[in-house]
């Protein structure tokens, strides 16, 4: 722990952020575009969704809320349907204006102990670009209908206004779920989020359920808080790594996209994880996948979390791939996804979402994707 009466913590993560040379308070005629754009967004060709009764999940004190979902079941019985809304943030945003050239500057929304820099100001990203319940909002909606066996078996995206009912947080929706007061929209939550993770398995990929760690401050002293996290939480990311699914495989199909990658883990590293297993008396026998131990962890017991803590060295070497009219590059898989891959589902927060919207959107429509996009591909 580190006196919060001399914030020393506090002053490093200032020099920090000096040292990075990262971005401070957004530029005035930054602000006075995003009030102009929260007033008068660009909606020329959205379609009314706000029948829909969507809802977000997110934790407590969030605003910036990038999605919003509304699961059913599909109407010849034969599996379900996943509609899933994510913010429009293109319809705030001018190509090659002062906002979005700051959004490139920025890249992604950061978050530190004692402050956040975020990608966006704060009147869009926390407001008006926000699906905020009770609050009609621009957004590119996922249709995606899986079988009974939770496969995708078709994918539609496409622009509209929705309207989200609820603001529901990781926590509650447990306690509904657990307790069977659910309704049937969120109740589906919990079937279609086991049927894609057995679907994970199938391809063998790998969900790692990491305690979350945040540094606190209390009583005038900083220390770091863990949490093992909710099986509500793995059920919401399932829904997130669908939708990034479905449209990797859209920009695949047109030949044009940006892929989201992982490398397979380097030689001799599962074999270092075997040894960091055996010193944390951790059971893996020599026939048993490293993706069943996995799945057989308890992040709520110490060992247990320490090892699955190691496990994220074999997750390391991300990045973005891009390819333009051509063959898949290479490498093209997400080795922890198993499968083809992108970000899309949270442009509040990261800059390349915005990009893929731009380009599954497109891709539904059979149209080429808009120039400014295409431009800004290569960097």
């Amino acid at each position: 722990m580190t006196g919060a009466a001399d914030c020393s913590l506090g002053a490093a993560l200032r020099a920090l952020r000096t040292e990075l040379d990262l971005p401070g308070a957004f530029p005035p005629e930054v602000l006075a575009e995003a009030e102009q754009a929260a007033r008068a967004p660009d909606l020329p060709a959205h379609l009314d969704a706000t029948d829909i009764p969507f809802l977000t999940i997110d934790p407590p004190a969030s605003t910036d809320l990038d999605q919003a979902m509304h699961l059913e079941r599909r109407r010849d019985g034969r599996g379900y349907r996943v509609l899933y809304a994510i913010a429009d943030v293109a319809a705030y945003l001018r190509p090659g204006g002062a906002l979005d050239a700051e959004a490139h500057r920025r890249v992604t929304t950061l978050y530190f102990p004692d402050d956040r820099i975020p990608l966006h100001p704060t009147v869009l990203s926390e407001g008006a670009a926000s699906l905020l319940p009770g609050e009609t909002r621009p957004a590119a909606l996922w249709r995606i209908d899986l079988d009974g066996d939770g496969v995708a078996v078709a994918t539609d995206v496409r622009r509209v206004l929705v309207r989200s009912r609820a603001k529901l947080d990781y926590a509650g929706v447990q306690r509904q779920i657990d307790a069977g007061t659910a309704e049937e929209p969120l109740a589906l939550l919990r079937d279609i989020g086991r049927l894609r993770a057995e679907q994970e398995l199938a391809r063998g990929g790998i969900s790692l359920d990491v305690p979350e760690q945040e540094i606190v401050e209390h009583e005038g002293a900083y220390g770091l808080a863990y949490r093992a996290t909710l099986p509500a939480e793995a059920w919401n990311a399932q829904i997130s790594l669908l939708t990034g699914m479905a449209a990797a495989r859209l920009m695949a199909d047109t030949g044009t996209g940006i892929l989201r990658t992982l490398p397979l883990a380097p030689d001799g590293a599962v074999a270092r994880l075997r040894r960091s297993a055996h010193a944390l008396r951790i059971d893996w026998p020599h026939h048993v996948l490293y993706a069943e131990v996995v799945r057989s962890l308890d992040p709520g017991r110490s060992n247990h979390a320490a090892f699955l803590q190691e496990c994220t060295t074999l997750l390391r070497g991300a990045g973005y791939t891009v390819s333009e009219g051509g063959d898949l590059p290479d490498p093209a898989v997400h080795a922890a996804v198993a499968d083809l891959y992108t970000h899309c589902t949270a442009p509040l927060r990261r800059l390349v979402d915005r990009y893929a919207s731009e380009l599954c959107l497109a891709a539904t429509a059979g149209k080429e994707p808009p120039e400014w996009v295409r431009e800004a591909l290569p960097a």
